[in-house]
């Protein structure tokens, strides 16, 4: 696979991460992509939607379950409709992000718990 942001990274690399963390990386692209669209900078953003599709694209080359392989195919498709746009949407990007950690419940219940 040819990576034009993560250029060190590898699929066997990434297979060794855990899914959650996966999704933990994906969701970071996305939260920078948030912070570039209050500021309207949709260039920024632009990356970091490339950015987020790239690490998705590796995390579905290691996936094996079907049942999140699916999952993760059809939110790619989600990420990639705002991915043309000249302008992006906050509130659009926060459903997505949100969507992204329903997927997983490790990743999801990370950045959910309530502080003690």
């Amino acid at each position: 696979m040819n990576l034009k942001y993560h250029k060190d990274m590898t699929v066997d690399k990434w297979k060794g991460f855990p899914f959650f963390k996966q999704i933990l990386m994906v969701a970071t692209e996305l939260n920078r992509a948030g912070k570039w669209i209050k500021t309207e900078d949709f260039e920024e953003t632009k990356r970091c939607y490339e950015r987020a599709i790239e690490l998705l694209c590796l995390t579905v080359e290691t996936l094996e379950d079907k049942r999140k392989l699916n999952e993760l195919l059809r939110f790619k498709e989600m990420l990639c409709m705002p991915y043309g746009k000249e302008k992006y949407d906050f509130s659009e990007n926060s459903r997505l992000q949100n969507t992204l950690l329903l997927i997983d419940k490790e990743s999801y219940n990370l950045l959910h718990m309530s502080p003690q």
